[in-house]
């Protein structure tokens, strides 16, 4: 076993976190008869020889002996090393990828041929993987075909073997594997599709289990996406169904593992959680691949969604909501039935439905809307069974225990934060409660700014809450919140709590304390006159985001230009940090035709390099000087180079009404677009639907404005 790992000279490799003299511990832990320390030793080889998914010199020093434990059948738990080296074996460099990149700390280079070196050194042992399809293990023969379908040089023959294999198996989700590998293969070689492609549809319709099916019409529209059937809606319901009713009765008993204290510990208790009580989890991953293959057809998508959710398995409706949170991030399109039923699943008994649900919720902020009810109807409790009377306020009962669905305040708050930023005022009351708690979940502070006048109710206690505040390293953390708050409901009784932090801001972030608090005070307005000492004496700061928001307010509280003009021009001149100059061209926009003197030193900011600068003073050149003729064209030009800054030009145009009568085009095509402007793969931010929804509000009022101004 491991036989010449000693003659290694692991110390003169490395990995991560330095020389790799621990290697042969991790290795021989990997054979160990311990399960504890076998998944220690995995962790210990994901993270650190393969961190990441990069590839050390030590990596490719592991592969001889990772594919000799492959190969005995005494060393248990090896679906994880076939996994491991499918991972290290599997990347596949485009041509434009990055010759060498940089490690974890940014000191050396891991060169690009390593990945290449270790493909092609697993390659060279990959026969191992042909035996494995049938080994005893199930968990072994769940590995084996995509480590064959990734990196065996004969993919053909691969083909038979895992076809071959699929009349024999009787593992449901090893036979899914080998599908899901058969689909890889053909996905990896042109020269194969066709015929696979067609024995994909072929297994489709022929296969007698339900599960399969669906695996093999799964793989088939994601091998040929431009040809998948146009009744995939009522075909993949059916089976679903199908899978459903035959899966009835009590799942399958997981393998008991002892807990460890890892990575890769945590991850599979977390699955094993999310898997618990299904008897058929695996069709998630299924419904993902098909979603993928759907891609833009939105509306299959969406009906698919709706199928799930309305089935009778608690399973279905959370893996739904799952893959809907992948397409709204992603897709615009008529989410108001999908998220009323999303809502409706807040009522379910099961927590995990329920976490899920909320879980979608609260990232939908306007879009949300349909849930409304179901979400006020979970929060709030009277006295008896039902929802508090209207105008009940502070004597109905936030939820927080069994009786109602949510468990602690996680479920809670988040509930509440999805009923806020829906814009729904039947928040106000509950949030009011939230704040005479000990602890307030941050993102609620953050959602009263689209609920309205009747928010109004909530200044005192905010007020309350600013006051207790310590002046100390923490301050920024604790107050912007509740600065931003107070500065969304108009609450200017809070004036002395806002100038003691303004004035009391210690040395740590000093300059963003500053700056929160002379925003609120701007959101006062006349109302903030006692504050006007302290905003003048600021007007002269040296942070250029303190100086400007000192000038606005200044403005906001008196309507008296004298210094505040002179103050935001200082920061408009040759040599001034990009955004420096963004923070004065946007006060002088908020001051708006009062500013008209400063349009001269606005227009150099429109040749600028700076794509944020060249906007921030075309629009504020517009709101100052009402020139369009020169801010239009910048404003359409960084349309087009950043889709970031669409939401920021849109609101110019709609201001511009008919003088932005050439954006109309834009406009149009924005608005027949149906991927999000903001649409990342594999990534997203919490306020990501909002700006693009945000974005199409804000397109159809300039788009009204410019047809108005033709008649």
């Amino acid at each position: 076993m491991l036989t010449g790992i000693e003659e290694v000279d692991w110390a003169s490799l490395g990995h991560a976190y330095g020389p790799a003299d621990d290697v042969p511990e991790l290795l021989r832990g990997l054979a160990s008869a311990d399960p504890a320390e076998r998944e220690t030793a995995l962790d210990g080889m994901y993270g650190a020889v393969h961190h990441q998914g990069d590839v050390y010199d030590s990596t490719l020093a592991c592969i001889p002996f990772l594919l000799e434990l492959v190969a005995d059948p005494a060393v248990q738990d090896r679906g994880c090393i076939v996994e491991l080296l499918t991972s290290i074996g599997g990347i596949e460099l485009d041509d434009d990828d990055e010759l060498d990149e940089l490690d974890p700390d940014g000191e050396e280079f891991i060169p690009a041929a390593n990945y290449a070196m270790a493909a092609a050194a697993i390659a060279a042992g990959a026969d191992v993987f042909l035996g494995l399809v049938s080994d005893t293990d199930p968990e072994v023969r769940l590995a084996a075909p995509c480590a064959l379908a990734s990196l065996h040089p004969e993919p053909a023959r691969v083909l038979t073997l895992l076809r071959e294999r699929l009349t024999v198996e009787r593992d449901t989700e090893v036979r899914l594997a080998l599908v899901a590998a058969v689909g890889r293969i053909a996905l990896r070689h042109a020269s194969l599709r066709t015929e696979t492609v067609d024995w994909l549809g072929w297994l489709a319709r022929a296969a007698q289990d339900p599960g399969l099916r669906l695996a093999a019409l799964a793989q088939r529209a994601r091998c040929a996406p431009g040809d998948i059937p146009d009744d995939i809606v009522p075909w993949v319901t059916g089976l679903l169904e199908e899978i459903r009713t035959s899966a009835l009765g009590p799942a399958a008993p997981g393998t008991e593992r002892a807990a460890t204290p890892t990575l890769i510990g945590q991850v599979r208790e977390l699955l094993e959680e999310h898997a618990a009580g299904r008897p058929a989890p695996w069709t998630e991953e299924l419904l993902r691949t098909l979603h993928a293959a759907l891609d833009d057809r939105v509306d299959d998508r969406i009906a698919l969604i709706l199928a799930q959710l309305r089935s009778p398995d608690w399973g279905q409706r959370s893996d739904a909501i799952w893959l809907c949170g992948g397409l709204i991030r992603i897709w615009r399109g008529r989410y108001e039935e999908v998220v009323r039923l999303v809502g409706a699943q807040l009522d379910d008994p099961e927590p995990r439905l329920r976490e899920a649900a909320t879980s979608f919720l609260e990232r939908l902020f306007e879009l949300g809307a349909p849930a409304a009810d179901a979400l006020a109807a979970r929060l709030t409790v009277g006295s008896g069974t039902g929802p508090a009377q209207a105008g009940g306020g502070l004597d109905g009962r936030l939820g927080g225990g069994p009786q109602n669905g949510f468990v602690g305040r996680s479920g809670r708050d988040g509930a509440l934060l999805a009923l806020a930023r829906a814009g729904d005022t039947r928040a106000v009351p509950l949030l009011a409660r939230a704040l005479e708690e000990r602890e307030v979940r941050r993102e609620l502070l953050y959602a009263m700014d689209g609920l309205g006048p009747s928010a109004a109710m909530l200044a005192p206690l905010l007020r309350r809450r600013l006051a207790e505040v310590e002046l100390d390293e923490r301050l920024y953390d604790r107050a912007a919140p509740l600065l931003y708050a107070l500065a969304a409901v108009r609450g200017s009784q809070a004036v002395p709590e806002v100038l003691r932090v303004l004035r009391g801001a210690p040395s740590n972030r000093r300059d963003w304390v500053r700056e929160s608090a002379l925003r609120t005070l701007a959101a006062f307005g006349p109302a903030a006159q006692e504050a006007v000492p302290d905003m003048r004496g600021l007007l002269a700061a040296d942070s250029a985001t303190v100086a400007t928001t000192a000038a606005r307010a200044l403005w906001a509280a008196e309507g008296d230009l004298g210094e505040v003009l002179t103050a935001l021009e200082r920061w408009l001149r040759p040599g001034a940090s990009g955004a420096d100059w963004c923070s004065a061209a946007q006060a002088l926009g908020e001051i708006g035709p009062a500013a008209a003197s400063t349009a001269s030193a606005l227009r150099p900011g429109l040749a600028s390099r700076d794509l944020w600068v060249r906007v921030r003073s075309a629009a504020a050149l517009w709101r100052v000087s009402g020139n369009a003729a020169a801010a239009l064209p910048v404003l359409l030009a960084a349309w087009e180079e950043n889709r970031h800054a669409r939401v920021d030009v849109a609101e110019c145009l709609a201001e511009m009404g008919p003088a932005a009568s050439e954006a109309q085009l834009v406009i149009l095509t924005e608005l027949t677009r149906r991927r999000r402007h903001n649409a990342r793969e594999g990534a997203s931010g919490s306020h990501d639907i909002h700006l693009d929804e945000k974005l199409l509000t804000v397109c159809r009022a300039a788009l009204a404005r410019m047809e108005r101004g033709a008649f």
